[in-house]
């Protein structure tokens, strides 16, 4: 949800380290909202300074918010501000943003930097990005066991960064490219240091999935055969050129659309296309004193069509006289194909609409708007499905946004295969939709009750008598953005979306579903807040080892946040050396009546130690939860168990954050770097990501299990976790088992915790590590192969593989 004042950075000056520095943006605060600081509740001082201009408007325009200034916080830290627990940023007396104080102490110590691209090219590996100091920086490179590597570092001037870093003059050049050998390694480590502050980070040089497109399986062969050939050091050179390519953001559409447009030579074939059978399509279009020149334009989009066997159903609701009357009577006469039904008085939008289905009498009902475009291969490409698909019974396609003048198209949505929880959380159906004349029976009209939301409700109606739903990935449907439409103005059409949210909680309450909806972080978007009358237990099974502290966090944030109370904690010990930490174990059950330690006797395996703590779970529910985990929201037990409880739900995964407030984990997509891999990871916190699916719940293929909540019936069902997957993929195989079985793997992001990642078991640094996890790696490539060779249902052709924010691939 957008705050008054919204926290886009917090970070120490670069150079007085008690100094901190708070980035962000406003968003409707008044001026009696005032702005304050606090550590522990106490106000601290601060001066703010605010920036515009045209380098403001460009680095915020991922909000699509119009935002054209930014502010800058500085806050003068008290010398014991160490002995603190918290620190707060807050507008109008509510908090905006929290952070724990160790977490900045931890950051003090820190360069702030980032590594923005890694590139092997003939032996040698160039690592770039940039490292704010005022003073000079100097880079050492490791290897496995603490090696030190030969590396050269250039600087120069990054203006990017300089925008960021405004309280001093004195910024050295920031941007670096180091210049290191490559030997085959997986990963080194950078450490970066200016005499008072010291950063160290791991990169991946060999990515950890090594496929870079297993859409068809003859990938994995390949890799293979070249790997027996030229050896392990020649093969992750060959891979790593494969998968830095950089992949095409969105600004490239234009290109990107040219490129994957059918040609003259394609669309002429489809012309000439012997179809077995050749439906009618009845395109149903209700007219409200539309601009002549749009609906000539739409018209002339239709008779472009290069599948023929269609007619118009155009509904004037604009009642008597009717300005469109000239148009519409001479469109008749020279277009046979065309049924126009004329009103005496003026419709709403649903009636409209009715009227324009009464008069079809096609087999299919496409639908579209008054002022949109069909692309010319639009109604082929239906026919096509139906032919290759005869029992699809609703169609929807992909679509993009076409200027006011026609000449530019942009915002593709590129959009998932049929999604039930995501469109719960917005109608990304939209256009274009058709269907099918015996489902449009038996789901009834468009509902006037639902005006400004209509499609919306009648979409999710006939998801309700049909699982027969088709998506083409391909845009076929240009969606006319002006201001006075959603399409680009979406404030001008509130009502609309109040509609939706009762379409919603209508469709849900068909299905005896007990859930209230609210509006969803920007209009359009919704959210579902479970309403189970039920409290089940839930056994929370937590692997570890050593590392007490980190357990100790996981388990006090859940005992201390956590508004659901029925849990137990099961703590799966395995391999501990410190004696502290079995006195730790004592300590925990004598005091906390919920938790109870079992032994693992055997090696590392993390399948088999969750399989092993679930024999002693008496929850209905499980959550698997990594021991350096730390939840955030009160009601996270409350979000995970909501969607569980679902007849038709499995598994349900949460939002996840590096302690730098950088997402972790938002869902996994299978196929991301060839494998499988976290969307979005990296991204900000308060980042909606492509489309918001950051903030949207939503079906897909995986999610990790760092968190995530399962039904113990049907984990017993799926026969548990994998255990020939020691480490790597044991939790998207699980989640690949649990969809076999017809359930659904969710996404919700308002289940919210921190991720502090793999204190526990360490980095896969070792020649044993790296092997152990290319075997499981191809055992998991081996066992999907076909899952993975259609696809991930839930991500789209259209976008990349190599990076994991959802950007178009390249062409």
């Amino acid at each position: 949800m957008l705050e008054k004042f919204n926290v886009v950075r917090v970070r120490f000056h670069i150079e007085e380290k008690q100094v901190l520095v708070i980035q962000g943006w406003k968003y409707e605060m008044e001026a009696e909202d005032r702005l304050t600081v606090t550590l522990d509740g106490r106000e601290l001082p601060w001066n703010m300074k605010k920036y515009d201009g045209m380098e403001v408007r460009q680095r915020y325009m991922i909000y699509d918010l119009g935002i054209e200034e930014e502010y800058f916080l500085y806050v003068a830290l008290p010398e014991n501000f160490h002995h603190s627990q918290e620190l707060a940023v807050n507008a109008g007396g509510q908090p905006v943003f929290q952070k724990k104080v160790s977490a900045l102490l931890k950051q003090q110590q820190e360069l702030d930097l980032f590594v923005e691209q890694t590139v092997l090219e003939k032996g040698t590996c160039y690592i770039k990005g940039w490292a704010a100091s005022a003073t000079s920086v100097t880079v050492r490179a490791f290897g496995p066991g603490g090696r030190e590597l030969p590396a050269e570092t250039s600087w120069h001037e990054r203006r990017d960064v300089a925008q960021v870093y405004r309280e001093t003059d004195s910024l050295k050049d920031a941007g670096f490219e180091i210049t290191l050998p490559h030997h085959g390694l997986a990963q080194v480590w950078l450490e970066f240091s200016n005499g008072s502050r010291r950063t160290r980070v791991k990169v991946p040089v060999m990515t950890t999935f090594l496929f870079e497109n297993v859409m068809g399986s003859s990938y994995l062969g390949k890799g293979m055969r070249f790997l027996q050939r030229h050896g392990m050091k020649e093969f992750c050179t060959r891979t790593m050129q494969v998968l830095m390519q950089k992949s095409a953001p969105q600004g490239d559409y234009e290109k990107y659309r040219r490129a994957v447009t059918p040609t003259e030579e394609e669309l002429f074939r489809q012309r000439r296309e012997n179809w077995r059978q050749k439906p009618l399509f009845s395109i149903v279009v209700p007219l409200y004193k539309t601009p002549e020149k749009y609906l000539q334009q739409l018209v002339d989009s239709i008779q472009s069509q290069t599948y023929e066997n269609w007619e118009l159903c155009l509904s004037d609701g604009s009642g008597a006289p009717s300005p469109l009357e000239p148009y519409l009577g001479k469109l008749e006469q020279r277009e046979k194909r065309v049924k126009v039904i004329r009103h005496e008085t003026p419709l709403k939008i649903s009636d409209n609409t009715n009227a324009a289905i009464q008069r079809a009498s096609g087999d299919y009902i496409v639908f579209a708007d008054h002022d949109d475009l069909l692309t010319e291969d639009a109604l082929y490409e239906c026919a096509l499905a139906l032919q290759k698909h005869p029992q699809t019974e609703l169609i929807y396609s992909d679509e993009d946004k076409i200027s006011m003048n026609g000449k530019r198209y942009f915002e593709p949505h590129f959009k998932s295969d049929y999604n039930p929880d995501l469109l719960c959380s917005m109608n990304y159906f939209c256009h274009l939709v058709v269907v099918k004349r015996t489902l449009l029976e038996k789901t009834g009209l468009l509902d006037g009750a639902f005006d400004g939301a209509q499609d919306y409700d009648f979409v999710l109606r006939c998801t309700e008598h049909t699982r027969n739903i088709h998506h083409i990935p391909k845009v076929l449907y240009h969606w006319r953005a002006h201001e006075n439409s959603t399409a680009e103005n979406p404030e001008s059409k509130r009502y609309a979306f109040e509609a939706g949210k009762r379409a919603i909680e209508a469709h849900y309450a068909r299905r005896n579903l007990p859930a209230k909806v609210e509006m969803g972080e920007y209009p359009g978007l919704y959210r579902t807040v479970w309403q189970w009358q039920e409290q089940p237990l839930i056994s929370i099974l937590i692997p570890n080892k050593d590392h007490t502290q980190d357990l100790q966090k996981c388990i006090q944030s859940i005992e201390k946040t956590s508004t659901y109370r029925n849990y137990e904690f099961i703590i799966i010990e395995n391999n501990s050396e410190l004696q502290e930490t079995f006195a730790y174990y004592k300590k925990l059950e004598e005091e906390n009546e919920k938790a109870r330690v079992v032994c693992w006797e055997g090696g590392f395996n993390f399948s088999a130690i969750n399989n092993f703590g679930a024999e002693f779970a008496n929850g209905e529910y499980l959550l698997l939860l990594n021991n350096d985990t730390e939840m955030i929201n009160p009601d996270c037990l409350w979000q995970l168990l909501g969607y569980c409880m679902r007849e038709d739900v499995g598994v349900v995964g949460a939002r996840l954050y590096y302690e730098d407030n950088t997402i972790q984990h938002a869902g996994v997509v299978i196929g991301f770097g060839g494998i499988a891999g976290h969307t979005f990871i990296g991204f900000d916190r308060q980042a909606n990501g492509y489309f918001s699916r950051i903030i949207c719940a939503q079906d897909y293929s995986a999610v990790t299990a760092a968190c995530m909540m399962t039904k113990k019936s049907v984990f017993l069902q799926a026969g548990g976790m994998t255990e020939e997957l020691v480490v790597a993929f044991n939790d998207i195989d699980y989640c690949m088992k649990v969809r076999e079985l017809g359930k659904l793997v969710v996404y919700n992001p308002y289940a919210q915790l921190y991720h502090y990642e793999s204190k526990s078991r360490g980095l896969e640094d070792s020649p044993e590590k790296q092997e152990r996890y290319y075997k499981e790696m191809k055992y998991f490539v081996t066992k999907w192969k076909e899952y993975m060779d259609r696809g991930d249902p839930y991500y789209n052709p259209n976008l990349t593989l190599s990076k994991a924010d959802f950007s178009l691939k390249q062409v």
